[in-house]
């Protein structure tokens, strides 16, 4: 039975992305693949449950409505999808242009080495972080009593709703993975759900650098230099390094590892397609917002940072391509994080 569940988490966090990210498979043809799929994917999933949850937090709703309606949702992303793919009939490119040599395979290699070691040491070595005593307690209240935000953590009784933190329900993603396998909040916040996550980020950086290098030894090694990083970063309790490793079941985690990281992606191919006078299509902003969306799930905080920072970038390809155009739909974008800031201000 436990086989069982853990497939269908596998399929979850794993599959469902990356049949859902073939609504995205346009934006990005030169390097589409599977990475791509899988990242863009689960940036319009989370964009969902944001849209979803919210409104039946604030609402006082159970959480079993926020199962029902995302259901919904996730069956109509999945029929758009499968229409794409049907028109257009086409596998992912594959990334390489050329069969690499044996010093990038053998660079390869490390890399999958060291991934394999960072994800087997979160699991093994995973501990009790401060912050778990709210955040995970919240998703394992969510998931047992179906009441969100509705419950304190330390003590588990009822209390008034807590519109602060209801705002950005990454705990709340965690307890419906929990409700829809079966398996034990605390063992998907804390054990399984890192293994996704860590080499989500790893995703990230693996599409940040065959954009901005060449193909070959390059990337691998580009991969390796961020791994080796990332093992020594712990000299802080509050480093971004920390976080991805001991803290990637709490959605700051996946903001500043995963998400931030994501809007420099397509940041980098919006600049190249204005350097190369190339359409921008509307794949690329929706895919665009849906990160933006993203960035208020994980955290309140994401608002603020996701809307300045394309916001600074905005500004600066306006005048470096000499196209004020570019920020009204850059202004469009970020409409989502101006709402929840909003709503922040006035119900927090």
């Amino acid at each position: 039975m436990i086989v069982v569940r853990l497939l269908w988490l596998a399929v979850l966090v794993l599959v469902l992305p990356v049949c859902v990210g073939n609504c995205f498979a346009g934006v990005d043809k030169p390097h589409k693949n599977i990475v791509f799929l899988w990242t863009s994917g689960q940036m319009l999933l989370w964009a969902g449950f944001q849209v979803i949850c919210v409104p039946v937090i604030l609402t006082e709703g159970r959480l079993e409505k926020v199962v029902l309606w995302y259901g919904v949702y996730i069956t109509g992303l999945l029929a758009v999808s499968a229409v794409l793919w049907f028109r257009n009939h086409k596998e992912p490119k594959a990334v390489w242009t050329q069969k690499p040599d044996r010093e990038a395979v053998i660079l390869w290699v490390i890399f999958g080495v060291l991934l394999l070691l960072q994800l087997v040491l979160a699991v093994v070595m995973v501990y009790n972080d401060g912050d778990d005593a709210y955040y995970v307690a919240i998703s394992t209240a969510a998931q047992e009593s179906g009441k969100m935000y509705q419950k304190l953590p330390y003590t588990g009784m009822s209390t008034e709703l807590d519109v602060r933190h209801g705002l950005a329900p990454f705990p709340i993603w965690i307890a419906w993975l929990s409700q829809m396998t079966g398996i034990a909040t605390v063992t998907v916040a804390k054990t399984l759900l890192p293994v996704a996550l860590i080499s989500m980020t790893y995703g990230v950086f693996y599409l940040i650098g065959s954009r901005g290098l060449s193909q070959g030894k390059n990337l691998p090694l580009f991969l390796i230099c961020t791994e080796v990083l990332v093992l020594f970063g712990d000299y802080s309790f509050y480093t971004v390094e920390n976080f991805m490793i001991a803290r990637s079941r709490q959605g700051k985690a996946a903001l500043g590892s995963i998400l931030i990281p994501m809007i420099f992606f397509l940041l980098l191919i919006l600049f190249r397609r204005l350097q190369e006078k190339q359409k921008i299509t509307v794949g690329f902003w929706i895919l665009l917002t849906a990160v933006m969306t993203s960035c208020c799930l994980a955290s309140t905080m994401g608002a603020l940072l996701a809307c300045m920072l394309v916001g600074v970038a905005g500004i600066c390809g306006a005048i470096a391509y000499q196209n004020r155009k570019l920020l009204l739909p850059l202004a469009a974008c970020c409409v989502p994080c101006i709402i929840y800031a909003g709503m922040y201000l006035v119900l927090g």
